[in-house]
């Protein structure tokens, strides 16, 4: 019989609900208070129990399942799966993806660096629209190529990141530092011609298009780290999601 495990969801937090839940089962997992081989609730029952609805459950598992946490199979239903193909998912900077994926050393240039009042940014991270916000801006190279255009935008527990220390660290990095951990954000991506500020730090045309990234990322009890609008130049960077069958 699948054990149920105590699981607190807060409503009051902009985190989802499904990412609440994925995350507490997984530490259940990780933790070894489940262990390889036992079976899992049933996604019915735990909605029921929790309150939440059967979608949010689904989702739930569907990431501990991509994440190589649970194991679904038809006709034998849900069970934790091995200790050897688990693996975790996290949220990563540019800066740490050029330096794992392309083992190149990334180098930063600051543009600006202010305290600024900014009502889309801080709407996106759930303060009040005349918040005081670090606004950042910094052109990223990986190698020889200027490669994106940052914007960040920080709240004030987070505001004294200095212009030294974002030419010489990922943005990520340096929040950890902070005791800043984002686990969960809302992402969008796009793509649209470049401004004319961005055609010319990133080399680029008119007719040459960049891709496009906004994120609004908070940490586990909610609170707000970053906000983010950052262009890529669309020849040299892609971006790749996992998807799995629903």
């Amino acid at each position: 019989m699948a054990e149920r495990l105590d699981v607190r969801i807060d409503r009051d937090t902009p985190v989802p609900l499904y990412h609440q839940l994925a995350q507490q089962l997984q530490v259940a997992i990780t933790s070894g208070a489940l262990a390889p081989g036992d079976p899992f609730e049933n996604e019915v029952a735990m909605a029921d129990r929790l309150g939440l609805s059967r979608p949010t459950v689904r989702r739930a598992i569907q990431v501990l399942v991509a994440q190589g946490l649970l194991l679904r199979r038809r006709g034998l239903g849900t069970t934790v799966a091995r200790r050897q193909i688990h693996r975790r998912a996290e949220l990563t900077s540019l800066y740490d993806d050029l330096l794992r994926e392309r083992g190149v050393a990334p180098s930063t240039s600051v543009l600006s660096h202010e305290m600024v009042t900014d009502e889309v940014a801080a709407s996106a991270m759930g303060l009040a629209v005349d918040t005081p916000l670090l606004h950042i801006v910094r052109l990223r190279r990986a190698g020889d190529i200027d490669l994106a255009v940052l914007h960040n935008w920080l709240p004030p527990a987070y505001s004294d990141l200095t212009r030294d220390e974002l030419e010489g660290d990922g943005l990520y990095s340096l929040l950890r530092v902070r005791g800043a951990k984002p686990v969960v954000a809302h992402q969008r991506i796009g793509a649209r011609p470049p401004s004319s500020s961005e055609r010319k730090y990133l080399g680029l045309t008119p007719s040459q298009p960049v891709l496009t990234m906004t994120r609004a990322a908070f940490d586990g009890m909610g609170n707000p780290v970053e906000y983010g609008d950052h262009c890529y130049r669309a020849q040299d960077y892609a971006i790749e999601v996992m998807v799995d069958e629903r």
